[in-house]
C-alpha cells in the first residue's frame, strides 16, 4: 500500500498518532490497509504479551493487564452509551 490511497487532510487525531513511530505505522495498516490486517495486529500483540510473560513471569501477565483495564472502561462506557 502507497501512502497516495491516504486522504489528502487527515484530522488532527489520526495526524498524530501516525507520527507515533511504532503505533503509528500498525494503526495507518489497520485504518487504510487490508481488512486482514487486524489479525496480524492481534497476533503481535498477542505473541508480544506472551514474550513478555516468558521473560519476566508473574509481572509480565499482570502489567499489562493492569494497564488495559481503563481500555476496557472505556469499552463498556462506549457500549453502554450507544
Amino acid at each position: 500500500m502507497s501512502l497516495a490511497d491516504t486522504p489528502r487532510t487527515l484530522p488532527l487525531w489520526q495526524r498524530l498518532l501516525f507520527l507515533v513511530p511504532v503505533l503509528g505505522g500498525i494503526s495507518r495498516e489497520l485504518i487504510y490497509g487490508p481488512k486482514d490486517t487486524i489479525w496480524y495486529a492481534l497476533a503481535t500483540f498477542f505473541s508480544a504479551w506472551g514474550t513478555a510473560i516468558l521473560l519476566f513471569g508473574l509481572p509480565g501477565l499482570y502489567i499489562p493487564a493492569l494497564t488495559l483495564v481503563p481500555v476496557m472502561f472505556v469499552v463498556l462506557i462506549l457500549i453502554t452509551w450507544a
